[in-house]
């Protein structure tokens, strides 16, 4: 079945698949107890609809935003002030570089769907065709549901630039500038399309059949993302001098007017998943503002209990985790189960981004592991469970949310296994080949004089 732009269906939601190494992709099948999905028909296009486009051009923008100048303030005014550019230039080169391997040949593999039918031995279910490279056959009139298929692409662009920025605060203050742009380049193309294309192609490929929720990436972007970010920061190890060396954050005024862009460039992210200007768009507005809400309260209650403060970094970091966790559920959730979600994302972030870190001793520089990857996992198992119109979900097809649950943990675990095997297999090679890290020399200076040879603050 090829993608032309005809699919329906309620937003990015559908049928999905991953490529895999093929002994590797048949163990995982069998752990994950996958059968041969069901083939669909297109069904024929819907008319534009011209409030549908206004408000998916508004959406793309908005999610663009997210990463500039939103990431790149949020992670810039948390790392030391001599890596400040490092981190903003980081964002830049990510949506450069993506935008171009998006055109050429990364909306293909993750949408396309030509030459899929009906079993799981095909290779379409894993990863899409090439037939649509360069944006092959895109016109001013070609369409997705009832808007611009042009708007779409620039719409799904957006969560593709996204999902490699959030790795790198990872790994901030001591990765090459060269080896970074080989890593994203590469983990673009074998880690994010294989498992964009496993939830969100359509009918025909892995996860969307065996049933997996996730309305706007909480697999695809940010349990992805945060793996890598966690297996990254394994690879290359300790920044130096750390834990022992104090290293607070430079300028925390950047880092709550990025987290404010986030906040309201995520109305984009998850209302606009509904690709259309409808009560679905608009209820997924209102259950990402009261888990973003519920989880920044949860963050700081518990830190008042901890440490009898609240801080600014806390009640920021929180919201994040509840714009996290809130991502896959923002289609199908009410506001009960918005609520709750997000006051355990926030209270389970707060330990994880700060106790287990330092128990376990792992560098997770900017907490991408302790608050994407995590809330990301407590939003999609969630997501199973408030999906149940029986606890105020919208999703009529969950009659068991202990039965969905399930399903959840198996898109769960298949997107774990398969970002961190790839992402060390790529970094590890990478530091074969080029090396990854920066000398000791240059981290001790900063990589901004030491990369790019310009300062974030003349102090002069």
């Amino acid at each position: 079945m090829r993608f032309d732009g005809r699919e329906t269906g309620n937003g990015k939601r559908g049928t999905h698949g991953v490529l895999c190494p093929g002994g590797l992709f048949a163990v995982l099948l069998v752990s994950l107890g996958v059968v041969s999905p069901a083939f669909a028909q297109t069904a024929p296009a819907s008319a534009l609809n011209s409030g549908d486009t206004a408000w998916m051009i508004v959406a793309s923008a908005f999610v663009l935003m997210m990463t500039l100048p939103g990431v790149a303030l949020f992670y810039g005014g948390m790392v030391r002030a001599k890596n400040l550019l490092s981190v903003m230039m980081q964002c830049l080169a990510i949506t450069a570089l993506i935008t171009v391997l998006w055109v050429a040949y990364g909306y293909s593999l993750a949408f396309s769907t030509e030459g899929m039918h009906a079993g799981v031995t095909n290779l379409h279910s894993f990863i899409g065709g090439l037939d649509r490279a360069m944006l092959t056959g895109l016109t001013p009139s070609s369409l997705y549901q009832t808007v611009p298929e042009s708007v779409y692409v620039m719409f799904q662009l957006t969560f593709a630039i996204i999902t490699p920025a959030l790795i790198i605060g990872a790994f901030a203050e001591r990765m090459k500038f060269s080896a970074m742009l080989v890593f994203s380049g590469a983990w673009f193309t074998l880690v994010y399309l294989p498992i964009a294309h496993a939830v969100w192609s359509g009918p025909g490929s892995l996860l969307g059949d065996l049933g997996v929720l996730d309305f706007a990436g909480g697999t695809v972007v940010h349990i992805n993302a945060g793996i890598a970010g966690l297996v990254a920061c394994l690879v290359l190890g300790k920044r130096r001098g750390y834990p022992h060396t104090h290293m607070p954050p430079h300028n925390l005024g950047y880092t709550v007017i990025g987290a404010s862009l986030l906040w309201l460039g995520w109305f984009g992210f998850n209302a606009g998943s509904a690709i259309a200007a409808n009560g679905s768009a608009g209820m997924a507005m209102l259950v990402t503002q009261i888990a973003t809400a519920a989880a920044a309260i949860g963050w700081v209650a518990v830190e008042w209990i901890a440490h009898k403060r609240a801080s600014v970094l806390g009640i920021a970091s929180g919201a994040v985790a509840g714009l996290v966790a809130v991502t896959p559920a923002a289609g199908t959730a009410g506001p009960g189960g918005a609520m709750i979600l997000g006051l355990a994302s926030g209270a389970v972030c707060f330990f994880t981004a700060t106790r287990l870190k330092h128990k376990l001793g792992y560098d997770d520089t900017l907490d991408v592991f302790g608050v994407h990857a995590v809330a990301g996992i407590v939003g999609a198992l969630l997501t199973g469970i408030f999906a149940a119109p029986k606890l105020g979900g919208f999703d009529a097809a969950v009659t068991s949310p202990l039965a969905q649950l399930w399903i959840q943990c198996k898109g769960v675990g298949f997107t774990i296994a398969w970002s961190a095997l790839l992402s060390w297999g790529i970094l590890k090679l990478i530091d074969l080949t080029m090396g990854l890290r920066v000398s000791a020399e240059q981290e001790q200076i900063g990589l901004d004089i030491a990369e790019h040879e310009e300062r974030a603050y003349n102090l002069s």
